[in-house]
Parts: C-alpha cells; structure tokens; sequence
C-alpha cells in the first residue's frame, strides 16, 4: 500500500475512523511520515449515497467514498502521532475498570454478609467496615455458613488489593493532571479521573454552546407551535456527560454556587430533574471557561477529549455532533436573504 502510495508526489491519505477502528493502519501511517486525514463515517456515508444512489456498503464503494470525502471536503482533522493525551485516556480507562470491579465485590461482600449477620450490613461498605462485622458475626454453624464465611473473608481480601490499586491509580492521574498544567481539580466535584477525562484542545470549540452540544447536556428542542419546551440530548460523549453529572450531585451536597443554581431553577418552576438537566449545562460553561484558562496560561493546545472522532465535517476528538448548535443559547436571527438578480 506505501508502494503504491508513494508513486504520487503530492498525496493524502484519508482514513474512516482514525480514532476507532481505524485506528491502527492511521497511525501505522502517521509514524511513516505519511499525511493522513480523519474522515467521519457519517460524511463518507453521505458521499456514497449520493454517488451509488443507496446506502449499500462494499469495499471498492467504501474505498471511494472515503477517497472523494478526504480529497473533496474542507477542515478536516489531520491525525496526529499517539501523545501524552492517549496515555491519561488509557490510565482513565484501567481507573474506571478498577471502580467498577470495586462495586462488584462490595455487592458480593453485601450479600453474603445478609446471610451471616441477623439483619444484614448497610449498603454502602468500606473495606474496614466489612472486616469489623465479619470478625464480630456469629460463629458460623454447619459447612454452609462456613463457606460463605470463608468466601467473605477471600472477598475483603480482594477488596484490600483494589482500593490499593485504586489509591496508585488516582496519584498518578494526580500527577498527570498538574504536569498537564489542569486546574480542573480545583472545581467542586472534579476529581483526577474526572479531570483527566477532560484533558484536551477546548479551542476547536469555537463556544461553550459548541462544547455543550458535544457533552450532550445542550437540550434538544421539541417545541410545537405555541408550546415551548426542550427535552433531553442523548447525543454527545457520555463520559463527559457523565463527569459533569457526578460534578452536579456533589455540588448538590454542599453549599456551592452549584447548588444555589439549583435552587433558582427549582424557585423557577422547573421540575427537580429540569433543574438538575439545568445545572449540567451550566457546569459545562463552568468547565469550558476554565479550560480556557487553561490553555491560556499553558499556551499549548493538545489532542482532545475522550479520544473521540466527531461525527462532522470537522473531525475531532469528542463526541457526535461538536458543531452542532444549542437549543440552550440565544439563537441567530433570521437568515439574511440577498437580491436575486432580475432575469431579462
């Protein structure tokens, strides 16, 4: 394929999902010292079916789709060599793995412990809350409560390992995060993982409705007619979404300029998750601004967040529609129709 490639001077490479499946032979390429273009699924989709007239996929179809969208449209994304970017994405990645095996166990642990201990354990469990209650149980009568004796004890083992794991992996986000030059950590309810996942180029946002729209916590119009209303986005990253969520119920907690906002919107007439779906959006500017700043004082733009191809003519890390525009900004005014030129 370089062979064939290089017998061309001036040449470009375009591939679909540069981020994604694709991913291999683009950077294969990259490292070659080849130009090679991201081309979004969604527009080399668009080109076959107004080329083929369907939307029927084989490889010489899809081989030309991608070929005409790389050469034909304007403003997209060149692929960059893997950076420091990709390491936080992969560190992020194993931590949430790590949270979700955590949860796992402690279910486990919460169970059997239902079945030792006249009337159970409380839900949430710390390693050292559920050794106390084991070592405090009954002693266990006959081989059945034995083993769920022994199989509890081999649990809060395991248990022990994971938040040890956890702790490591939280100091080395920790640690990524302020060699990065992030200050997100120091907004209420972001946490290292939270900030890590955030990490990237905030300016091919051009605003923070972009950046909104891209998260997903943009509402969607729905209105008819004379009725205004919004309804919610499912669209956007939802680990970012979900970042800016877990940010919203901590702020919820405390006395923070979060939860007055809430309070506003509640004194509004909206409904609790109106006022909730409200309080994402507004902590999604929060976080644009500050990443501004960010950027601003480290004077260097990087890949961006989640590692994500976007779904627009501007191919780009995040999400499904980062161009698209909000329903929860002030909207442009009318199109401004120019003069037709009178036929004789």
């Amino acid at each position: 394929m370089l062979a064939a490639g290089r017998a061309f001077t001036d040449r470009v490479w375009a591939v679909e999902g540069s981020y994604g499946i694709g991913r291999h032979i683009a950077q294969r390429l990259v490292a070659d010292g080849e130009p090679v273009l991201d081309a979004p699924a969604k527009l080399s989709a668009r080109v076959r079916v107004f080329d083929t007239g369907q939307g029927r996929k084989s490889d010489p179809v899809d081989a030309h789709s991608v070929a005409v969208a790389g050469l034909r449209s304007h403003g997209l994304r060149p692929v960059a060599a893997d950076d420091v970017t990709v390491v936080v994405r992969l560190l992020v990645d194993r931590r949430d793995e790590l949270g979700r095996a955590r949860t796992d166990i402690i279910s486990r642990i919460h169970q059997l412990l239902l079945q030792l201990i006249p009337g159970g354990a409380k839900k949430f469990l710390t390693r050292g809350q559920a050794s106390y209650l084991l070592r405090t149980a009954p002693e266990p009568a006959g081989i059945v409560a034995q083993t769920r004796h022994d199989l509890a004890r081999e649990l809060i083992e395991e248990l022990t390992t994971i938040d040890a794991k956890i702790r490591a992996a939280d100091k080395q986000l920790r640690q990524l995060v302020t060699e990065h030059g992030s200050t997100l950590t120091e907004l209420h309810g972001i946490g290292p993982s939270g900030a890590a996942r955030l990490i990237g180029d905030i300016h091919r946002f051009r605003t923070p409705a972009h950046f909104a729209s891209c998260n997903g916590t943009a509402p969607l119009e729905a209105s008819c007619g004379d009725q205004r209303r919004h309804r919610l986005s499912r669209a956007g990253n939802r680990r970012i979404n979900r970042t800016l969520h877990i940010m919203a119920i901590v702020q919820l907690r405390r006395d923070t300029p979060g939860r007055a906002y809430y309070r506003r919107r509640l004194a509004e007439g909206k409904t609790t998750m109106e006022a909730l779906r409200a309080l994402k959006r507004h902590l999604s500017d929060v976080v644009y601004k500050r990443m501004l700043h960010d950027a601003a004082t480290r004077g260097a733009g990087e890949t961006g967040p989640g590692e994500h191809s976007g779904a627009t003519l501007q191919s780009s890390a995040d999400g499904l529609i980062p161009t698209a525009a909000s329903s929860d900004k002030s909207q442009p005014g009318p199109a401004t129709k120019k003069p037709k030129t009178k036929s004789p």
